[in-house]
């Protein structure tokens, strides 16, 4: 039996990741630091559990106990004609959110529940795909979350989803508004994406969509999250840390010198 405890955790990734991850900008004790303590690595010896057993594809939400995400996934798929244009239209509105994220760091704000994500904008990956994992499941499509790492690069991890339907996971990106879909128009899982990189280059838009990469998907693990279980997360609110703080001013300045590790995490 494969002990999964093997490949959880934020020590998957090398110890520069593990390093940036202790110190994301998430309140610790958050949802969102629960979520990539618990991630499992995608690798191919936990690749059967993960698109089996591990996130169940039948919906709990029970409705009217999140109404105001019920009212955006309504407003958002109004016209739709299908699910698979429900998700797309799903996945149209949280790329919006990055339209009234503030701009100024002090004004950053991380975490916090879904509404109050969609109520102050967000461009933070993180907080715009659980987004996204809440309203799918609300519509009731089975959701979770995504963590990618360019191991080759610093601070290049990105935050997507995955979306069940059609009998298929299939990747997400709720920020750019990337679905993946194989060259048959099934969806295009991360393990897809992973084994066969064209895939994912042909999704680029003018080769300028950020995060849609290979080297991105170079590193993948999976989280649970489910909208049902509001009650059982920590929803704190933070601002920007010290850490991230200096490395959103360094890319702000263009990554002068290129981009690399800036605090030792390597040593």
């Amino acid at each position: 039996m494969l002990d999964i405890s093997a490949y959880r955790g934020i020590d998957q990734f090398g110890k520069a990741y593990a390093v940036m991850m202790e110190n994301d900008a998430h309140a610790p004790g958050s949802v969102d630091r629960l979520l990539i303590e618990k991630m499992v690595r995608l690798c191919t010896e936990t690749a059967e559990y993960l698109y089996s057993g591990y996130t169940p594809t039948s919906i709990y939400y029970k409705k009217g106990t999140r109404p105001v995400l019920e009212e955006y996934v309504e407003a958002a798929t109004t016209g739709s004609n299908s699910s698979e244009e429900s998700i797309q239209a799903i996945t149209l509105f949280t790329s919006g959110l990055q339209v009234k994220a503030p701009t100024d760091l002090d004004s950053i704000q991380v975490g916090g529940t879904e509404e109050d994500i969609i109520a102050w904008g967000s461009d933070w990956c993180t907080d715009v795909a659980r987004v996204g994992c809440a309203l799918n499941q609300v519509a009731g499509f089975p959701c979770r979350m995504v963590s990618l790492f360019n191991t080759d690069e610093a601070y290049s991890g990105h935050v997507i989803i995955e979306v069940y339907r059609a009998g298929a996971w299939g990747a997400i990106d709720p920020l750019t508004n990337v679905i993946y879909y194989r060259p048959d128009g099934k969806p295009a899982s991360a393990w897809d994406l992973m084994a066969n990189p064209v895939l994912i280059e042909c999704h680029w838009k003018n080769k300028t969509t950020p995060y849609t990469t290979a080297g991105q998907f170079g590193g993948v693990a999976i989280s649970n999250y489910f909208v049902w279980e509001r009650e059982e997360y920590d929803y704190t609110v933070s601002g920007i840390n010290e850490y991230y703080r200096s490395v959103l001013e360094m890319e702000e300045q263009g990554w002068p010198g290129g981009l690399r590790w800036i605090h030792g995490e390597e040593d």
